[in-house]
């Protein structure tokens, strides 16, 4: 083959060759005579911990969060919604005695059951929801 019948695939590998040389060029331009490049701690495991190995949640221990309790979901429709007015039941997507979500601005962290402790409603936890299954239910 000649030069000027050169196969498309070896072509464009010559683009790509002097389009990285051509910015390889560019960046040597940019960067100033002498300059270094900046020192970085490495990241590893033990990243975040002190000498004792603990992590230090000092910073974030004020913040508050919002902590919520989901007995159900349901979808309908505006219409419906419009339709509803006081002694309406919306049916919801869990079965009675179920336990709750307990939801951290909102990602499910646990379930529980609901009790009345000095006239006032709560939750008693029955499940704490791992990190890695919350990771999981991120993607969901």
């Amino acid at each position: 083959m000649s030069d000027t019948e050169k196969d498309p695939n070896e072509a464009l590998a010559d683009e790509w060759a002097a389009a990285l040389d051509e910015q390889e060029e560019q960046e040597e331009q940019v960067i100033p005579a002498g300059a270094e490049s900046a020192p970085f701690q490495e990241l590893t495991a033990e990243a975040g911990r002190g000498d004792t190995g603990d992590v230090h949640l000092d910073a974030i221990l004020d913040v508050p969060v919002t902590i919520s309790m989901e007995i159900g979901r349901t979808q309908i429709t505006i219409r419906n919604l419009l339709q509803l007015n006081q002694g309406s039941v919306v049916e919801l997507d869990r079965l009675a005695g179920e336990p709750m979500d307990v939801l951290v601005n909102g990602t499910l962290i646990a379930k529980g059951e609901v009790v009345v402790v000095n006239e006032k409603f709560g939750i008693r936890l029955t499940d704490i929801i791992s990190p890695s299954d919350r990771v999981k239910r991120l993607g969901k």
